[in-house]
């Protein structure tokens, strides 16, 4: 009638019915066969993404607690106990960065680096901080990649895949972290030193300051080489870097003019006085 609905023809049929139509209309076509292997290899791309994701966020976290761990050395009357108490949370990250090898297997690192690199630089800042409270001195990166080799003695299933292709080679594998993590993890390790300092002068330990201010100048003499030539994330860092060095040099500065008259238990604060008057006249929060 006049005013009324009118409906469409098709409205006439199940909704069912009509896809069928479509489909017979449109069968698969070779591209749209292609389009769907694209999106099956996306998909699978995707999710070996969120898994590293994961497990670099869990290698951030045991990282950061052996840190928080080493920053009692200074204070521990068992030193050796600490560290060994490390050794065991660092082979416990190892065993994270293996599984993202075993994920990488196959894979072009650098595709997936951005999910992977924050919990490798936090290895390295943990890694180099432990080496150095042992030998006072910096780790190489070609030590921290022979950390990083494993054995294929738990992995039957790619033992099994690959024995027919690779029979003559050892079944091993390896992750070696990039120059540029080493250098911001390195960059980190920065700040880590100058807590150091602050418990050791509260600890009433009046060489250590020293020795982390030579180590400090010598580190940041070797960034200064790099300067805006290199990454941006590491000429970022080179004013955190910057900062940690003179916190430790005024400390040093004050040890040095009025250690004599200011009691061991009373250096802490005044080192921290000192830090807090730094970050005001250069602005910072």
């Amino acid at each position: 009638g006049s005013g009324g609905f009118r409906k469409r023809k098709h409205d006439n049929f199940p909704h069912g019915q009509r896809r069928e139509e479509k489909e017979n209309v449109n069968p698969p076509s070779a591209l749209m066969s292609s389009f769907k292997s694209f999106q099956l290899e996306l998909d699978t791309r995707h999710d070996k993404y969120e898994r590293l994701v994961k497990l670099s966020r869990d290698i951030t976290i045991e990282s950061k607690r052996t840190i928080f761990l080493l920053h009692r050395f200074t204070s521990a009357p068992n030193g050796e106990e600490i560290l060994s108490e490390s050794e065991v949370k660092l082979d416990a990250v190892r065993r994270k960065i293996k599984q993202v090898a075993q994920e990488l297997i196959g894979e072009d690192m650098y595709q997936f680096h951005r999910a992977i690199s924050p919990g490798l630089q936090e290895y390295v800042e943990a890694v180099s901080f432990q080496y150095f409270i042992k030998t006072r001195s910096l780790i190489s990166v070609e030590e921290i990649n022979k950390q990083l080799i494993f054995t294929a003695e738990d992995r039957e299933e790619t033992t099994n895949m690959t024995s027919n292709s690779h029979d003559k080679q050892p079944h091993t594998w390896s992750l070696k972290v990039t120059p540029v993590d080493y250098l911001l993890g390195v960059a980190d390790l920065t700040g880590e030193l100058m807590r150091l300092c602050i418990s050791s002068v509260g600890n009433g330990d009046i060489d250590t300051p020293f020795e982390l201010s030579q180590f400090l100048r010598q580190i940041y003499d070797g960034f200064t080489f790099i300067g805006n030539t290199g990454p941006y994330e590491v000429s970022k860092k080179l004013y955190t870097l910057k900062q940690s060095l003179a916190k430790v040099e005024n400390a040093c500065y004050t040890l040095k003019v009025r250690g004599s008259e200011i009691p061991k238990h009373m250096l802490a604060d005044v080192f921290s006085t000192k830090t807090e008057l730094i970050d005001q006249e250069e602005g910072l929060p």
